[in-house]
Formats: structure tokens, sequence, C-alpha cells
């Protein structure tokens, strides 16, 4: 692959990546994260190519293995597309009947619907199952829809192109304004003003500055960030390179989890890919802009995933906290400025960086913008992730999204 030297040059291989892609063609696309996984989804995958194969349709299927699409307690899911035909809890078993019938016959198989407790009528299409009905779905709503081993997948629904408009239409201080005026707070768990962390970086006199990923996620139930580092990881590469060039860092660092392997293994492939793209390395795009990152697996610790027990462990010692009173945006990895985000707070950014702050505080409360994911887990009808409007009341995710509490008990 030729590294890409201009925007210019971006736009047209998204271009000819699109034009090799024929909407009406018949597409599966599988549940392919740790959950999924773990429900039998590569036994699906397997009997799936299988079968395609079997019966001759190789040339006029696609099969694209995605990451979570959120309803983890259905899993293994598979929506075939155009149609949208959402089926759950698929087995190996179940292939033969769904190739032969709804990829052949464009027929619906009933008793692989989802079921509404309530009325029980079935619901075929993905997007009106409640689960996913009341949802926003802006910085997980591609998991379920690209191969997140496949640059080419993200190109074809705009990557990249945030980084683009950054480096190009764009400066450091534009960057930056739109970051604040976003009101984007950090996904991890403080909430502080993305925009306030960055402006304090950007303006440390240092001339050698860092911008990092906290991919440690321990609390327990807990899976947001591994999900989309599994399923969408170049969304999370393209803000972190965002806020490099916003900041002035040459340096990020993604510090994941050890006890994530899929994560690991799909980060580690998208940097390879955005590299020999031209998206990472020296010159990005043609900008004169350099960048690269480096992922360093954490070793399990929880109390690593607090910001500045994050960078000791990056220096390569003990991870214990460090006192507050100076702030790691000033004095962080190696005394130097370190902007240290979470996973999902990186993955809005290109959402930002592309359509606005305007557009990203029409969601969300006065003093919190945007949208939440969430991990639904314990005592609930359905388990998973769900991302939601900042703002929408507990009940409303509990009940209209969660299906309120199994067997019909009360919520104490």
């Amino acid at each position: 692959m030729t590294r890409i030297k201009s925007p210019s040059e971006l736009e047209e291989l998204r271009k000819g990546i699109l034009s090799k892609r024929d909407p009406n063609k018949p597409c599966i696309t599988l549940c392919s994260g740790s959950a999924c996984q773990a429900s039998g989804s590569r036994e699906v995958a397997a009997s799936l190519e299988e079968e395609i194969k079997k019966q001759g349709l190789s040339a006029g299927v696609d099969i694209r293995r995605t990451g979570c699409h959120g309803f983890c307690e259905r899993g293994p899911i598979i929506v075939i597309h155009p149609e949208e035909t959402c089926y759950l809890q698929i087995e190996p078993k179940d292939v033969p009947e769904i190739v032969s019938q709804t990829i052949k016959e464009k027929k619906v198989i009933e008793r692989l619907l989802y079921t509404e407790p309530g009325t029980k009528e079935k619901i075929v299409h993905e997007s009106e199952i409640p689960f996913y009905k009341h949802q926003e779905r802006l910085v997980f709503g591609s998991n379920g829809a690209i191969d997140p081993k496949s640059i080419d997948d993200y190109l074809a629904i705009g990557g990249y192109s945030a980084l683009a408009k950054a480096l190009f239409e764009m400066t450091a201080d534009q960057v930056l304004e739109q970051v604040k005026k976003s009101n984007l707070r950090g996904r991890g768990g403080g909430g502080f003003p993305a925009g306030r962390k960055w402006e304090g970086s950007r303006n440390a006199p240092d001339d050698i500055k860092y911008v990092i990923v906290n991919a440690d996620e321990g609390d327990p139930g807990a899976y947001m960030d591994r999900a989309l580092l599994e399923g969408n990881p170049h969304s999370v590469l393209e803000g972190l390179i965002i806020g490099g060039y916003t900041i002035g860092a040459r340096e990020g660092y993604v510090y994941v989890r050890q006890e994530y392997p899929l994560a690991v293994e799909n980060v580690h492939i998208a940097i390879k890919q955005a590299e020999a793209h031209g998206f990472l390395g020296k010159n990005i795009l043609g900008s004169g802009f350099d960048f690269r990152v480096i992922v360093h697996q954490g070793a399990g610790a929880f109390v690593c995933g607090e910001s500045t027990a994050l960078m000791t462990a990056l220096e390569g010692r003990a991870g214990e906290p460090r006192p507050k009173y100076v702030r790691s945006n000033i004095k962080g990895l190696w005394e130097r400025p370190s902007v240290l985000n979470n996973v999902e707070t990186w993955a809005n950014v290109p959402l930002i960086i592309n359509k606005g702050a305007d557009w990203f505080t029409q969601l969300g409360t006065e003093q919190s913008k945007g949208t939440k994911i969430f991990s639904l887990v314990g005592k609930i009808t359905n388990t998973g992730l769900v991302e939601v409007p900042m703002g929408m009341p507990l009940k409303d995710i509990i009940y209209k999204i969660g299906g309120g509490i199994p067997d019909g008990k009360r919520f104490k």
C-alpha cells in the first residue's frame, strides 16, 4: 500500500473502496466481540463460510466479522443486509436454514427473531428492537457494521476524514476551540472537561508532550472501552492523533489491560494499517506533522486505572498514584505535559471535528453534552452495552432498554 500524501488522495482512495461495493449485495454481519465469541460466534462464522461455499454463493454473499453489537444477552447476533434482518442466539445448526431460506429465498425465520415479551410480537429489523430503538448510538454505532481488522471498512464510513480536516482546514487553536465548545467531558468517571485539559497541555512551555489512551477499565462488569477498542480501534487512534496535533505532541500511548487480548490484537493491527496508509509516522498526509503510537499492556492492577498511577506504570515503575497538587496535563508522563483520556472520550473527537461542536451539543444536558456508553450487567433482563444521551433517566435505561428485572421482580 502506497502512503497517502494528501487529503485528495484520501478521498480518491475512499471513492475507490466504495465503488467496489454493491449496497444491494447480501452481507452478513456477525458479532465477533469477546462476549459473542464466548457464546460461539467463531463456530457460527465457520459454519456460515462452509455453508455459503457449499451452496455456491461465495461470490454473491459477503460475511463481515464485526465488533460487539451491544445486545450481549442474545448473542451470537447476525444481521443480514440490506434488509437488516436480525437473528439472535444463533447456533451452527441454524446456519443451513439461514442460508437456504433468508439468503437465497429472502424468507424470514421467525423462531430466530426477537420476541417482544409483552405482546409476543416478532421484530425483524435490528433498529426496531427496543434494546436498540431507545439508544442514540453515535460512538458505538459503527461497531456492528465494520470489520475492525479492515481499514477499508473504516475508510468507507468516512474514517480519517476528521484528521484530514484538522490538519488541513483548521489550526490547532481552532480544533481546541471546537473541543472546548462541545463541552466534551471525560467519559472515564471524573467528567473533567476535555478541552480544559487539552488547553493546559497546549499552553505548557515544554517542547515534549504526550497523549495517552486509558484502556484500563477495572470496575467489575465494565467493558465499554474493551468493546470499542475491539470493534472500532481506528476511531480511537484518529481521535488520539487529532489530540496530539492539537496540544503539540508527537507521541501517544495506548495503555490497555493484558486481559483484553482481542482489543490488544486489533489495536496493534490498526496501528500497522494506519502507518502503512500514512495516518501515522512521518509527515502525516503530507502535512508535516509527525506522530507515532505505542501500545503498553498493563499487568491488571486495579489502581492503574487512575491516571497518575497509569503514567507511573508506563514509566516502568510500580503503578502508584501521585499527589494531585500538580496536574498531569502540566507534569505527567516523565514529568512532561500529558493528556490522558479514556477510550470513549478519544472516540468522540472525530465526530466533533467532522460534525462540529454545535451538532454535538444538541444532545445531553446543560452541563454534560453528547452520549454515554453504559454496561448493563447483573440482575437485568437485557445485559449488554448501551449508548444513550447524557441525562437519560436511569429508569428508562433499566426498563425501556434493559427490559427491567428478570422474572417480573421489583427493583429494590
